[in-house]
């Protein structure tokens, strides 16, 4: 930051189309004590300091500890010393003595300002440091402190500081500690500030760090190696949606933002890279609701030699490693948001299997063997949830998945995977291996579903470079005629695919689902740091 600025914090006054919150009382006040402090000759925006510990690990160790005693013994240094930084959310000046709360990234403990014994770093030794702390320091600071433990009568455990440190003067107050942090759109939209008042929202994100230590982890072992695919695609396929366009203005090109690393992924086990996995964004151009963002974390894994059952064992194992390690337990809480009741969801393998027409003769009690097409869209239209003139362009595999995600959907509840999909939703997948499912037009592919959402998605990849044409051309006439999910036709993958791939299990997880699943979150809002939102006029 250029000195001019540090030395007039007011530069505000000479700016034009400030925001709003300039005029607020807190911030002119704020912005006061800044300039203040500078007069005072203290950097209220040091470079370094070296902290030695964190709340957690203080209280870990001494909590019980013998060696942490009064704050007499504490004054003279007979006692555990620390230094920590953190942010200043608690003051209650006491005569003499002023007690406070840090929080820094792993929780919270309590400090104490003496009147007698703490000094501030740079503050000119006429100043009387306390006076200078309760008058120029406030709550949303950031702070160093350097002290001895010990132990008040109350029997907490606090740090008697002998030195504090400046380290962040801040402009803005926090959320008022009674209110808090309620309105929940503001809490997506500033989850800074949803991150500093919110011990749980720390914890939710902290746990999706460990998810995604704990698959990569996982996948490792099993012989699987991480890659990284582009993001920015000169043609898009892998699923059906609408893409995100863009430019690459350096060769004066159409370019996509990816909406699965799928085709990238196969090119490498074509060059003999045997088990590949990524975990990366992708980008579909749609809705925005409680299970859907345009921008998600996806975790793709394809191995040579397997099929779509040692994937469902593979993804059996991870939930249920994923849950022990969470939870200790292979069960895992669910909160329904809308009644209260908590139900325990049971990840244990193995899960129950289930073909799409068997789940929709079993939660439905229909069987599709015996309805016409028309019988089936008039069951859709019926139904309310579909509209009447997309039913007219659904195949009869299509309309299949369609009565199962209206009828079947909502029952999968428990851990399900939905076996043998009509060829029809599923371009990419090889063709069932038993003569009469794949003769009823069935590939080998499964979804897995838990809370009535799919979690994930895997084939017995198709690598018959004559039927994957044939596919393709078919859903790529299907993009010619105006439908924007379907994909182009990828001549390179085809090129791929005819130099030989190998036989190939594919899955793919949605991982903020997946860590909704395992946190009792019930909004993917909930589980990303910066979910989208509406933009603010």
């Amino acid at each position: 930051m250029p000195e001019s600025i540090l030395s007039e914090p007011n530069l505000c006054k000479k700016m034009s189309n400030k925001p709003e919150y300039f005029s607020h009382e807190e911030f002119v006040n704020r912005s006061q004590k800044l300039k203040e402090i500078i007069e005072l000759g203290l950097e209220p925006y040091p470079a370094k300091f070296n902290p030695t510990a964190y709340a957690e690990t203080l209280h870990r160790d001494y909590d019980n500890s013998e060696l942490v005693k009064n704050s007499e013994a504490a004054q003279v240094g007979d006692g555990p010393n620390a230094n920590l930084a953190g942010r200043l959310v608690l003051f209650r000046a006491m005569g003499k003595n002023a007690f406070a709360h840090i929080q820094d990234a792993s929780g919270r403990i309590q400090v104490m300002f003496n009147r007698d014994v703490t000094q501030v770093e740079g503050l000119p030794a006429e100043e009387n440091a306390l006076k200078f702390i309760e008058k120029k320091i406030d709550l949303g600071d950031i702070i160093g402190v350097e002290g001895t433990l010990f132990r008040t009568q109350k029997g907490e455990l606090t740090l008697f500081v002998k030195k504090m440190t400046l380290l962040t003067k801040t402009l803005l107050p926090l959320p008022d500690k009674h209110a808090g942090l309620a309105d929940k759109e503001l809490r997506y939209r500033k989850r800074w500030l949803d991150l500093i008042v919110n011990d749980d929202v720390r914890e939710r994100f902290q746990q999706r760090s460990k998810i995604l230590k704990i698959i990569r982890d996982y996948l490792e072992s099993e012989k699987f190696i991480e890659v990284e695919t582009p993001i920015l695609q000169g043609i898009y396929g892998g699923a059906e949606a609408k893409p995100f366009v863009t430019k690459l203005n350096a060769l004066d090109q159409e370019m996509f933002l990816r909406i699965s690393p799928e085709i990238q992924l196969k090119k490498l086990i074509v060059g003999g890279m045997d088990r590949v996995f990524e975990i990366g964004k992708v980008f579909r151009n749609e809705g925005i609701d409680r299970n859907h963002n345009p921008e998600f974390t996806l975790m793709e894994a394809y191995a040579a030699y397997w099929d779509y059952n040692d994937m469902m064992h593979l993804i059996e194992q991870l939930f249920e490693k994923l849950a022990l390690a969470l939870h200790k337990k292979t069960t895992v809480p669910y909160t329904n948001p809308e009644t209260g009741e908590t139900i325990e969801v049971d990840l244990k393998a193995p899960w129950k299997r289930l073909t799409m027409k068997d789940a929709i003769r079993t939660y439905a009690n229909l069987d599709v063997d015996k309805l016409s097409d028309d019988e089936m869209k008039k069951k859709l239209i019926d139904s309310g949830h579909v509209d009447p003139s997309k039913t007219n362009k659904l195949s009869r595999g299509l309309l299949i998945g369609a009565l199962f995600g209206v009828f079947v959907e909502p029952h999968l509840i428990q851990p399900h995977h939905i076996i043998d999909h009509p060829i029809e939703t599923t371009p990419l997948c090889k063709p069932h291996r038993n003569e009469e499912c794949r003769k009823a037009g069935l590939v080998e592919r499964f979804e897995s579903f838990i809370l009535t959402h799919e979690i994930a998605n895997s084939y017995t990849e198709l690598n018959n470079p004559v039927i994957q044409r044939e596919l393709l051309e078919k859903q790529a006439e299907r993009r010619d005629q105006g439908d924007e999910e379907a994909s182009p036709l990828d001549e390179e993958f085809l090129e791929a695919i005819c130099q030989g791939m190998p036989p190939t299990g594919g899955i793919g997880i949605g991982i903020d689902r997946l860590i909704m699943l395992l946190t009792n979150s019930h909004s993917i809002r909930d589980v990303l740091y910066f979910p989208w939102m509406k933009k603010l006029t």
